[in-house]
């Protein structure tokens, strides 16, 4: 299985107007990143999880010609406000557009996005094939995922895993019961805002704990905000298996 990085920033500590701190002025393009969303691919099928206000500059980005399947981990609209794009999924491919979602996801949808939910619809507008899902396993497309309920601050997320991957964004606790799902993973990605602490998100100290703890083979970084620092001087102060995921980096995982 091929796990794409479409974005790996966040909208938390971006300046609405500009900036001009050494990251968001740095000419490392790994310092440059969309928000945060992956990729996975397998048997041709491909699967994103998270459709951000980037989604669409992201597949066009990766030159993504096919989806077939969208995953959602919660309803805070730099996961979800990208939604509508997926109507040219709908053109190209001529099918509805599988989403899976929780409950309170499903409500935000529908309230961001009610035209798509209308009773009478506008020509053109997404065409979707609503899921709903929990924390029991559950297939999407060509993919089997297990949901991992993490809390951001008190907000309940899913995070994923999928083999020996898996993927947690947007959390600052994960109960016990919950926390023994993700032991054996191979391959982690975890949130990681900044060095600071912060009311829902590990900050770097945090995650790295939680990697010391799970000791997978490698670790990525995810959900960076320009007030972590530059990719450079953070890389050079982390362990050997774990790294900051950049914008469009492509790793192979177990299945």
């Amino acid at each position: 299985m091929k796990v794409t990085f479409l974005g790996t920033g966040t909208s938390q500590g971006v300046p609405v107007i500009a900036c001009d701190c050494n990251v968001c002025t740095s000419d490392d393009p790994r310092d440059n990143r969309l928000r945060s969303s992956i990729m996975l691919s397998r048997n041709g099928q491909n699967l994103v999880v998270d459709t951000g206000p980037d989604f669409r500059q992201q597949m066009l980005r990766a030159g993504v010609e096919s989806l077939d399947a969208v995953v959602f981990t919660h309803e805070h609209k730099d996961h979800i406000a990208g939604l509508d794009d997926i109507r040219a999924f709908n053109f190209r491919q001529r099918k509805k557009m599988d989403v899976y979602a929780s409950a309170s996801v499903q409500t935000a949808l529908k309230r961001e996005f009610h035209y798509v939910f209308a009773e009478i619809r506008y020509p053109g507008v997404p065409e979707i094939s609503l899921h709903e899902i929990d924390i029991r396993p559950f297939q999407a497309a060509d993919f089997k995922l297990i949901p991992i309920q993490v809390m951001h601050h008190k907000m309940p997320v899913l995070a994923y895993r999928i083999g020996d991957f898996a993927y947690v964004t947007d959390a600052n606790y994960i109960e016990p019961d919950e926390f023994d799902k993700l032991r054996g993973v191979r391959h982690l990605v975890i949130n990681a805002l900044r060095r600071e602490s912060h009311l829902s998100h590990f900050n770097l100290e945090e995650a790295l704990e939680i990697i010391r703890i799970l000791k997978p083979e490698r670790a990525y970084l995810t959900h960076i905000s320009h007030l972590m620092g530059l990719h450079s001087d953070v890389s050079a102060e982390l362990p050997a298996n774990v790294q900051i995921a950049e914008d469009g980096l492509e790793i192979e995982v177990g299945d």
